[in-house]
């Protein structure tokens, strides 16, 4: 139990520490580059201190289940120690029996009347003698439950003690998290009011999705939809996203390669830890937007779990910036080829390099968009000093998500 709760109080931290700097290539007109640099390096410490703090909260409540857990039927300590006491209970009351028939026979035994024939006797000094076997053995029986039924209570009891040190030691770990969520709150709220100026805000009206193949063969590649939509009543100049693949093993992402494309990008690149990914174009009430993310598992992956996790953004021409609520993802599984892909098949497992699940055309949507490559903001320099703190934005929720993701899976596993 020690280590599942190191794991989830470690686990978004590792995760987290993958987010990108995001740093600006251009200094902007409210801020400069190393006040941005800054701003931005204090919101991802929070992102991750809130992570951290949210494991720390998962990691003492799985500590509470398991306490609460020792007192349930279905609990094998508690029905072992259960069974043990019935038993133990059961040998005392046949030695009871025992002893009252050993009893019997001998005062049968005494009370054999003067006259009493030799057969009689022998017959009387037979049950004694059998009672008193059956005592000796019953007596044995009873005592050997009694000592498997102090043992079984005991090790219900050990468990009760290990699992409220664990909640002793969750409880800490969470109030200090606590201590580092504030002073990381703090610190930012700090900076932000020694340097006002434009600044990026959570967007309820920016809703994201990620779906795709359930499960990816080793060795091959499945192609997932991140889209992005936007529900409010203004049109969005440049919508971006940040995007990360995570197996469930100790290595996280030592065997997922993340790819991304859309329509206005239609080769197939890297995700960029700087720059994340950008649509180029605008996005118009209503409408979403598709990126495709393509995973491709190494083949000497373990088979498992993986997830897809990514955030939503945008930049206006105006400065004006925010990023989804909360971050996207979808879990799939990882099997193992069974047998090697021959070189040239264009075998690809999972959902396959080129078509999506079901068959459809890997090609993005752009319904509700409007631009072109030529029209990013990027590229104009309009809104380029505050796309790297959506972005930023956008990183964060992402893989927050992705590290709840993963704590609740080694939490699940730790329970099976």
């Amino acid at each position: 139990m020690a280590t599942a709760v190191a794991a989830a109080v470690t686990t978004p931290v590792v995760l987290l520490s993958a987010v990108p700097a995001f740093a600006d290539t251009k200094p902007g007109t409210a801020q400069t580059q190393d006040q941005k640099t800054d701003i931005e390096a204090l919101r991802l410490a929070v992102a991750k201190a809130q992570a951290a703090y949210d494991a720390s909260v998962l990691a003492e409540q799985k500590a509470k289940d398991a306490l609460e857990a020792l007192d349930k039927a279905d609990h094998p300590l508690f029905a072992a120690a259960a069974d043990a006491k019935k038993a133990a209970a059961a040998a005392a009351d046949a030695q009871k029996a025992a002893d009252a028939k050993l009893d019997a026979a001998k005062k049968a035994l005494a009370e054999l009347p003067a006259d009493a024939t030799e057969e009689q006797k022998t017959a009387a000094q037979q049950a004694v003698t059998t009672a008193e076997t059956e005592a000796a053995t019953a007596k044995a029986t009873a005592e050997a439950k009694a000592t498997d039924s102090a043992k079984a209570v005991d090790a219900l009891d050990d468990a009760r003690v290990a699992a409220a040190r664990e909640i002793a030691k969750a409880q800490e770990a969470k109030k200090k998290a606590d201590k580092e969520l504030d002073a990381a709150k703090k610190a930012l709220a700090d900076a932000l009011e020694e340097e006002p100026g434009e600044e990026c805000e959570v967007d309820e009206n920016l809703v994201t999705s990620v779906t795709g193949p359930k499960k990816i063969t080793a060795g091959a590649s499945g192609v997932f939809t991140f889209r992005v939509t936007n529900k409010g009543k203004v049109e969005l100049d440049e919508i971006g996203g940040y995007a990360e693949a995570f197996n469930m093993s100790d290595d996280l992402d030592k065997y997922l390669h993340l790819t991304w494309s859309s329509a206005t990008s239609p080769k197939w690149q890297a995700v960029d830890q700087e720059e994340g990914f950008s649509s180029l174009s605008a996005l118009k009430p209503g409408k979403s937007f598709d990126f495709k993310l393509k995973v491709a598992v190494d083949a000497k992956a373990p088979a498992g779990d993986g997830v897809v996790v990514a955030g939503g953004a945008y930049v206006n021409k105006d400065g004006s910036c925010g990023w989804a609520e909360e971050g996207s993802y979808a879990e799939f599984g990882i099997v193992k080829a069974a047998k090697p892909s021959k070189p040239g098949t264009g075998s690809t497992g999972g959902n396959g390099n080129t078509t999506q699940q079901g068959g459809q055309s890997n090609t993005p949507v752009t319904d509700g968009t409007s631009g072109s490559t030529g029209g990013t903001l990027a590229k104009t320099g309009a809104g380029s000093s505050t796309m790297p703190i959506a972005l930023a934005g956008a990183a964060a929720v992402a893989l927050g998500a992705g590290a709840m993701v993963v704590v609740r899976r080694r939490k699940a596993g730790a329970d099976a």
